[in-house]
């Protein structure tokens, strides 16, 4: 006969004492109760792990869908990284913007560009030259230096000769000196400098008797200057050049700058009829006068719009210029092939007050280069009193204002004429 166990009723006094016990003790959960779930999840997952292990593949398969579901969570969106900016590179000659640190180092034209009343105007591609240095080269007739870095115009143009002063202002730029012929002092200090010297050629140069006649029809182009270059061993540049003022440099001394008188009626009211409060004088027009030869006397007239000086002759006759950036022809005839001729228009005006006298043949003049001189800057509406002051042949200018602060130039053409103290005259 099996034995049964039988469980006995509690008895009345014994329910009594359980009532009252649980009466005087608080049930609290179990302490360990997370980790009691997290070893049974533990346990499970290993039993399943041992399960589908024993299934082969299609249990590996069945683990990954059960416990690789996705979460039923929406995805966070990140704010899309702004692509960084593209670097951007300045011009040490013009100031302005080009396409890459290298043009900085491309090879220097300073070429020879006459301004007689014989036949070189207008010029063509003087408005790409980032520095043009204008004196008297003979008989009061000035004529330029101007200083190219990479010029688009398939024509520049005309080409004359060379002299001495004209040379210590180039050399600073380490630049190819484009020429034909010159004063005998200039011609052998080329020769015995070491220049890179580019004098009259049928190779690098053409005559365009369509728009121009001798001996102001010597015209060369970008492309032959760069095949010049290349067969002289002229790969790169290192030029002193003058400082620049950036953009919002020059934007900022504009702001500072009085403007013209309000076009407002009289007693009309509003900000916009108030005159703005201003630290720099306005200064509209400019009168560079070179001597007792009035034609090649200059006016600059400041356009705001532009932020550039509009040039023009003493006798009201606009200074054109050719441009021959989209001729079709390797050797364009500016009159012909290059389209209508417009005003140059500087960004800045310097004027250096310089000794100058006759050479001994009293055509000819003979100028100071080397030494200190009193100057003045035009640039953004205004004027700057200072001074020039070069040390040597090798030195670039410097010009400084009259508390002896570096001048910086707006971005753009910076023009530079070269007065005599005695006859010329700056007038504003």
């Amino acid at each position: 006969m099996s034995k049964k166990s039988v469980k006995l009723a509690p008895q009345p006094e014994d329910i009594s004492d359980s009532a009252s016990a649980e009466q005087n003790i608080k049930i609290k959960p179990p302490k360990n109760s997370k980790k009691s779930k997290r070893k049974k999840a533990i346990i499970i997952t290993i039993v399943v792990i041992l399960v589908l292990a024993a299934l082969g593949g299609g249990g590996a398969a069945l683990y990954f869908l059960v416990f690789n579901k996705p979460k039923d969570e929406t995805p966070v969106q990140e704010e899309p990284q702004k692509e960084p900016e593209p670097p951007k590179y300045y011009s040490k000659l013009t100031g302005l913007e080009i396409a890459s640190e290298t043009e900085n180092t491309m090879p220097l034209y300073c070429v020879q560009i006459p301004n007689g009343a014989d036949g070189p105007r207008p010029q063509t591609g003087l408005d790409e030259a980032g520095v043009v240095f204008e004196a008297i080269a003979e008989a009061g007739i000035t004529r330029f230096a101007a200083v190219f870095q990479n010029p688009k115009s398939k024509a520049i143009g005309p080409i004359r000769s060379l002299r001495s002063y004209y040379l210590d202002w180039d050399t600073p730029f380490d630049c190819a000196i484009v020429h034909a012929g010159g004063s005998a002092d200039a011609v052998a200090a080329v020769r015995a400098g070491g220049y890179h010297d580019l004098t009259e050629s049928v190779v690098y140069m053409w005559r365009d008797y369509n728009s121009y006649w001798a001996p102001n029809n010597l015209m060369t182009s970008p492309t032959l200057l760069a095949d010049f270059a290349k067969d002289d061993g002229y790969t790169t540049a290192n030029p002193q050049t003058f400082p620049r003022l950036s953009q919002k440099e020059a934007e900022d001394m504009v702001a500072k700058t009085k403007a013209p008188e309000s076009n407002c009626e009289e007693g009309a009211e509003g900000t916009n009829c108030e005159k703005p409060s201003s630290e720099l004088p306005f200064i509209q027009t400019i009168a560079v006068n070179f001597g007792s030869v009035p034609t090649f006397n200059t006016v600059y007239q400041y356009d705001a719009a532009t932020n550039t000086y509009k040039r023009s002759y003493a006798s009201g006759e606009e200074h054109l210029v050719y441009n021959c950036d989209a001729a079709e022809s390797a050797e364009p005839s500016p009159k012909k092939d290059c389209g209508i001729a417009k005003q140059l228009a500087p960004s800045a005006v310097a004027v250096m007050m310089v000794d100058e006298r006759l050479d001994s043949d009293n055509y000819h003049h003979v100028i100071q280069t080397i030494g200190t001189g009193t100057a003045y800057v035009f640039e953004n509406g205004t004027a700057i009193k200072g001074t020039w002051k070069k040390t040597s042949k090798e030195s670039q200018i410097v010009f400084t204002d009259e508390a002896g602060n570096p001048i910086s130039f707006t971005p753009g053409q910076l023009w530079v004429a070269a007065i005599p103290n005695y006859g010329g005259s700056v007038q504003f």
